[in-house]
């Protein structure tokens, strides 16, 4: 924290925008291109910020749950995939079937509040 007062903060998210255009064409377009997959499939999480920040789309869908509270995945593609992602994704919902509703009490009580 110390030292990043005393930097403009410029030179930095530069640096970091450079970067991340760097790991999105060496890293990311690579290993998809380079093993012809039609998606990349995580956790949902900090992967959908990488999608964003390099212009890739990603769908998210529920995937399970932990200790009662729902968790999902996101299927992640190269810039033009949008409708083989979302086929992707309804398929995968389709075979788990993993979603539930939440109690309608539950619904009920959060908007009494």
């Amino acid at each position: 924290m110390l030292q990043a007062q005393h930097t403009s903060g410029i030179g930095t998210l530069k640096e970091a925008l450079l970067n991340l255009t760097r790991l999105s064409q060496d890293g990311f377009e690579k290993l998809m291109i380079g093993n012809k997959l039609d998606a990349l499939v995580v956790p949902y999480g900090i992967f959908s910020s990488v999608l964003a920040i390099g212009g890739y789309p990603g769908v998210s869908v529920p995937a399970g749950y932990d200790k009662g509270v729902p968790f999902g995945v996101c299927f992640g593609g190269l810039r033009g995939s949008e409708p083989k992602l979302i086929e992707i994704a309804y398929s995968f919902e389709q075979a788990t079937m993993i979603r539930k509703p939440p109690p309608l009490s539950e619904v009920s009580n959060s908007y009494e509040k």
